[in-house]
Formats: C-alpha cells, structure tokens, sequence
C-alpha cells in the first residue's frame, strides 16, 4: 500500500483507460487526479505538483513528447509513458527527452505497480551527483562500494574491468530505469551511438552478465530493453 497523500496525475485520453487506472490505484491507497489532453495536464502539474505522472503519448492536441519537454524544463518528476506505441523509436525520444520509465499498453496492473514503486522510491535522489562518497548501493544479492569501488554478489567480490565497472555504476545510479543506448555510451565512451559503439557496449554488458548473473542467458539484474537500451533491476531486499 502506497501512503495515501501520493499523488500521481493520469494523463490518458481515453476515457475507459484513464478510469480503470484511476480506480485501480485509488483501490491501493494512491491520490490520482487526472487529465484528458496535455493542456489540462500541464495545469494540473503546476496546480498540484503531483509526485509521479502517467503519460499517454498519443494525446489530442499536445504531443506527449512535448509534454515532457515542457515539465523538464521546471520539474524533475517522475515520469512513466503510458503508450500503445509499440516502436522503438518512440520509446527512445521519450526517455531521451528525460522520462523515467515506459509501459506498452496492453499491461497488467502488478507491472503498473511495480513502475510506480521504483519511481517514487528514487525519486528523491540526485541523480547528477558524483557516485563517490555515497552508500554503498544494494539491489538483491549485488552489492556496489562505489568508495571501494569493488562489486559483490552473494557474498563474493567480483572483478570487473574499469569499462565494467563504469557500465555497472551508471546502470545503479539509475536503478530501475531504463538507460538508452545511446545515453549509455555518450556517458561512457563519450562517441555517438552507431553499429560499431552498440556492438562494443553489447560485449561488455556481456562480460558483466557473465560475471554476476547465475544465468547470464536469463539475467536477474542488467535486464535488456530490445531496442532501446539497458535497465538494472530494482530488487528489494
């Protein structure tokens, strides 16, 4: 259960949609206001300051992404698109332009849920600040002493290569969100994302699964968005 002044603004244009998701999460304790256009949604934002927000992109007269752009430009609330757009694309633009998360729609409520929990849980961070000198970062059974700078999973330090360890300490950063390829690699390597760049990040995101993954070849913790880019799961203890 959510504590019950949790505010999240549904931004939806179909009526039925935006219902369900207004009642199903004021069943579980969540605040919700909602809105039919990105117009209406934009006031609401300013009026109300809610603590998370569910975008749909394909609104009637302002597009999402431009409903992003225009809360970016003052605010660092979360933000979880809420699309039946199905394309790569679209889900890159929208991260890219600095949402927090995305869903397809059809989804099944638990998963909503789970997107809302990570986002409220790290909302309060800072998440343009220097990893050193912070808490060490647990998710599950993988520990980072960014102070350290050693991996531990199960107990067990690993060894990670400086590129690796880079990889990992960004992806904790963001726990829970999903990085794009290309944020990834100007972070890292700072070069443009192409051919070449994806496939060196794909084979040291690899040596990473190989390394802290009971099962690289269905991984618990560096989970892959096809198409767009990377997440690092958000496993409580």
């Amino acid at each position: 259960m959510s504590n019950n002044k949790t505010t999240v603004l549904i931004i939806e244009d179909e009526k039925a949609i935006r219902n369900f998701i207004t009642t199903f999460l004021s069943t579980n304790g969540y605040k919700t206001i909602s809105a039919k256009n990105g117009t209406e949604a934009l006031s609401l934002i300013s009026s109300h300051v809610p603590d998370v927000i569910l975008l749909d992109l394909g609104l009637p007269d302002i597009d999402g992404l431009e409903v992003i752009r225009k809360v970016r430009e003052t605010s660092s609330i979360p933000i979880i698109v809420i699309s039946a757009r199905s394309f790569e694309g679209e889900k890159v633009k929208a991260l890219d332009m600095g949402a927090d998360d995305y869903i397809t729609k059809p989804f099944g409520s638990s998963e909503l849920m789970a997107r809302i929990r990570t986002a409220l849980r790290h909302s309060h961070k800072v998440l343009t600040k220097d990893l050193g000198g912070q808490e060490d970062f647990i998710t599950g059974d993988l520990r980072i002493d960014f102070n350290a700078r050693q991996v531990i999973v199960e107990g067990k330090e690993i060894h990670l290569t400086q590129i690796e360890y880079k990889l990992l300490a960004i992806l904790a950063k963001y726990v829970g969100r999903v990085l794009t390829y290309e944020f990834i690699i100007n972070s890292i390597w700072n070069m443009p994302s192409d051919k070449n760049s994806q496939q060196l990040l794909r084979v040291n995101m690899a040596n990473i699964r190989r390394k802290i993954e009971v099962n690289p070849g269905a991984p618990k913790y560096v989970l892959t968005e096809v198409g767009v880019g990377y997440r690092l799961a958000d496993i409580e203890a």
